[in-house]
C-alpha cells in the first residue's frame, strides 16, 4: 500500500515551511476525525442490528476480531457511537471535523439531549485537556445523576437461582449496600465456623463442603461456596448431607443411545428431575463428562451398570490444555473451556488428541446447538463455518485500502461538501486561565454555589 501525502510546497524561509506542514496536518486530523464520525455510524448500526451476534458475545468483541482492535478500545468506541445516537449536535460537530473524537469521547461521558448544546460551546472553545477538566468536574457535581443512580440501585436490587448446562447452581443478584454488608458479614461469620471445624478434626486438614485437600488448598470462591452452603443448611435446620462429598454437585443426564447417535432416534433424554434436554445438548454434555452404561430389561429396570469412566483422561486433558491454550473459536481466547469431539465418540470419533478441540462453554453450545460447524482440515488447522456454510476464518480477510486513502477521504469529503482547512478544529480559546469551577457553576443545570452577600459598611456620617 502506497500512501500519499500532498507535497508541501518549498519555501526559503524555514519558519514558513514548518507554518505550511503543521497546517497539512491540522487538515488531515479534521479528514481523520470526520471519517472517524461516519465510522461510528456504521458500527451503531451495526451493533443495534446484532451483526456481531454470529457466534461473538458483544459488538466489541466482534470489533477486536474484525479490525484489530484492543477489546477496551472497540467497547469505548461502541459506547461513543451509541451515545451519538442521541447526541445530534456532537455528532455534527464531530462529521464536520470541527470537534477531535478525543473531545467528543470526554463530552458523550456526561452529555444529555438537554445540555449537549451547552457542552458543545465547551468542546469548540477549550482543549482536549480543558474537555477533559470540565466533564471531571461536571460528573463531581451531577447531583441529579447521583439520585437517579441511588434510585436506579433500589429497583435493581434482585436475586436469581438457577441451574446452569453442566448442573451447578449459579446465584447471581444485586443487594442494597447495606443489605451487602449483612450478607458478606454472615459469609464470614460462616467461613470462620468452617475453619474452627476443621481445626477440630483429628488429622483431617479438609475444610468445607469440597473435599480440598492441604496440598490443594480452597480459594476464595470456594469457600465463599462453602459458606453459602452452610448459612442455607444453618436456616433449615438440617443436618450436613451424609452424602459422599463427591456425589453432592453433579448433574445426571439419562441419555438413551441412539439419542447420541442420530437427533432424530426415538429416544429420550432427561435430568434426574425429568426435564427433558435436547439430543443436542445431550451430545454436548457427553462430548466431555464422566459416562456410566446401564442396561435394562424390556421392563425398565436396570440389569447391569458398568464403571463410570472420564470421556477425556486426564493425561489427554493436560495434553488438550497444553496445546489449544484457550477456546479455538475465532475471536475468543479464554483460558479455559471443555473438550469437544470434532466427530463425536458415539458416532465413532476416537478420543484423541487430533479429535479433540477446546472450546468456551458458549461456543461449544454454539458448535452443538447453533449450528456452527468445525473440523480439523488436512494440514491440522481448524477449520470453521457459519451455519449458513460460509468459513468463518481464525484471521478475517484484510479490508481493501485504495492505493491513495488519504487522497480517497479528501475526494469523499469534497464530494459532501465538506470543507475543511487548517483552522477547522481550532479552539476559540485564547489563553485564558480555566477557572474549572466558575465554569461548571455557570454550565452545569443543577449547578448552586453560595455567594456571600455584598453588605456595605455603615458609613462613620450615618
Amino acid at each position: 500500500m502506497q500512501s500519499h501525502v500532498s507535497p508541501v510546497p518549498v519555501s526559503p524561509h524555514p519558519f514558513a515551511e514548518l507554518v505550511q506542514l503543521g497546517d497539512e496536518i491540522a487538515v488531515l486530523s479534521a479528514h481523520l476525525d470526520a471519517a472517524t464520525a461516519r465510522l461510528l455510524d456504521l458500527i451503531r448500526e451495526f451493533d443495534a442490528r446484532g451483526g456481531w451476534n454470529s457466534g461473538f458475545c458483544s459488538c466489541a468483541a466482534w470489533l477486536s476480531w474484525r479490525v484489530g482492535l484492543d477489546l477496551g478500545a472497540a467497547r469505548e468506541r461502541v459506547r461513543v457511537a451509541r451515545a451519538l445516537g442521541t447526541l445530534p449536535l456532537l455528532a455534527q460537530a464531530l462529521a464536520r471535523g470541527e470537534l477531535s473524537y478525543a473531545k467528543v469521547r470526554a463530552l458523550t461521558r456526561v452529555a444529555t439531549p438537554e445540555t449537549e448544546a451547552r457542552l458543545l460551546g465547551v468542546g469548540r472553545a477549550g482543549t482536549a485537556a480543558h474537555v477533559e477538566r470540565i466533564v471531571r468536574g461536571w460528573r463531581y457535581v451531577d447531583r441529579r445523576a447521583e439520585a437517579r443512580e441511588a434510585a436506579h440501585r433500589h429497583r435493581s436490587r434482585g436475586l436469581r437461582v438457577y441451574p446452569d448446562a453442566d448442573g451447578m447452581v449459579v446465584v447471581r443478584g444485586r443487594l442494597e449496600p447495606e443489605v451487602g454488608a449483612l450478607f458478606m458479614q454472615a459469609l464470614a461469620a460462616a467461613r470462620e465456623t468452617l475453619y474452627q471445624r476443621a481445626r477440630g478434626r483429628d488429622g483431617n486438614v479438609a475444610v468445607g463442603h469440597g473435599n480440598v485437600s492441604a496440598e490443594t488448598p480452597p480459594s476464595m470462591a470456594q469457600k465463599q461456596a462453602d459458606a453459602l452452603a452452610l448459612l442455607a443448611e444453618t436456616a433449615l435446620h438440617h443436618e450436613l448431607d451424609p452424602g459422599a462429598p463427591g456425589e453432592r454437585y453433579q448433574v445426571v443426564v439419562h441419555v438413551d443411545a441412539p439419542a447420541l447417535a442420530e437427533t432424530d432416534q426415538p429416544a429420550q433424554s432427561v435430568l434426574d428431575g425429568g426435564t427433558r434436554v435436547s439430543a443436542d445438548t445431550s451430545r454436548r454434555l457427553a462430548c466431555d463428562a464422566s459416562r456410566v452404561v446401564m442396561r435394562h430389561d424390556e421392563d425398565g429396570r436396570v440389569v447391569e451398570i458398568g464403571a463410570r469412566t472420564r470421556t477425556i483422561p486426564p493425561a489427554l486433558r493436560r495434553a488438550l490444555h497444553a496445546r489449544d491454550r484457550g477456546c479455538r473459536f475465532p475471536g475468543c481466547g479464554l483460558p479455559f473451556g471443555q473438550g469437544h469431539h470434532l466427530r463425536h465418540w458415539a458416532h465413532g470419533g476416537p478420543t484423541t488428541l487430533s479429535n479433540l478441540a477446546m472450546l468456551c462453554r458458549k461456543h461449544h453450545r454454539a458448535v452443538h446447538e447453533e449450528g456452527f460447524q468445525v473440523a480439523r482440515g488436512p494440514d491440522g488447522a481448524l477449520q470453521f463455518r457459519r451455519p449458513n456454510g460460509h468459513p468463518l476464518p481464525e484471521v478475517p480477510t484484510p479490508a481493501a485500502v485504495p492505493g491513495d486513502p488519504i487522497g480517497t477521504i479528501r475526494q469523499c469529503h469534497d464530494e459532501q461538501g465538506l470543507r475543511i482547512h487548517a483552522r477547522t478544529a481550532c479552539p476559540t480559546w485564547l489563553g485564558e486561565s480555566l477557572n474549572v469551577g466558575y465554569a461548571i457553576d455557570v454550565l452545569h443545570p443543577l449547578a448552586q454555589r453560595a455567594r456571600p452577600a455584598c453588605i456595605a459598611a455603615p458609613s462613620a456620617r450615618e
